[in-house]
């Protein structure tokens, strides 16, 4: 197993072309915070310090995250141009903040039958004495004349 050596004694912060094109590289391929740092060359102190006294740093991480989003999404366009339908959910669900349709419609149908109607009524009907009038009220549910 190989060890890799730390640097132990306190270097010159400067924003130059080649630490400015490493950011920039590391950015690009989608690299964030202490992981940027390190495959920029520097520790995650360092870096940090850096974005705080020279803006350009930080501008430089800007840029290659847009430019690598660019690529990216320019060759996901392409996919889906080309017939792709994963592709081009992708940038409807991701870009356009679309999402499939989430409610569920029920439809009830209901038939009125003639015969289950009578037989309901039929069930209703109540045995009573031909002397005493009929409480339609009872039979029916109703109170309107009939």
């Amino acid at each position: 197993m190989t060890w890799h050596t730390l640097p132990h004694e306190p270097r010159k912060l400067q924003a130059t072309e080649a630490r400015l094109n490493a950011i920039y590289h590391a950015a690009r391929h989608g690299l964030k915070g202490d992981t940027l740092a390190l495959a920029a060359g520097m520790q995650p102190v360092e870096y940090r310090q850096l974005c705080q006294f020279d803006p350009l740093a930080e501008m430089a991480e800007q840029k290659g995250r847009a430019d690598g989003e660019m690529e990216i999404s320019a060759q996901l366009h392409e996919a889906a141009r080309a017939g792709d339908a994963k592709a081009a959910l992708a940038i409807l669900q991701h870009t356009h903040g679309w999402t499939a349709k989430q409610e569920i419609t029920i439809d009830v149908y209901q038939k009125i039958s003639i015969t289950q109607a009578l037989a309901d009524a039929q069930s209703r009907l109540i045995e009573h004495d031909p002397a005493e009038p009929i409480n339609r009220e009872l039979m029916y549910g109703a109170t309107a004349d009939l």
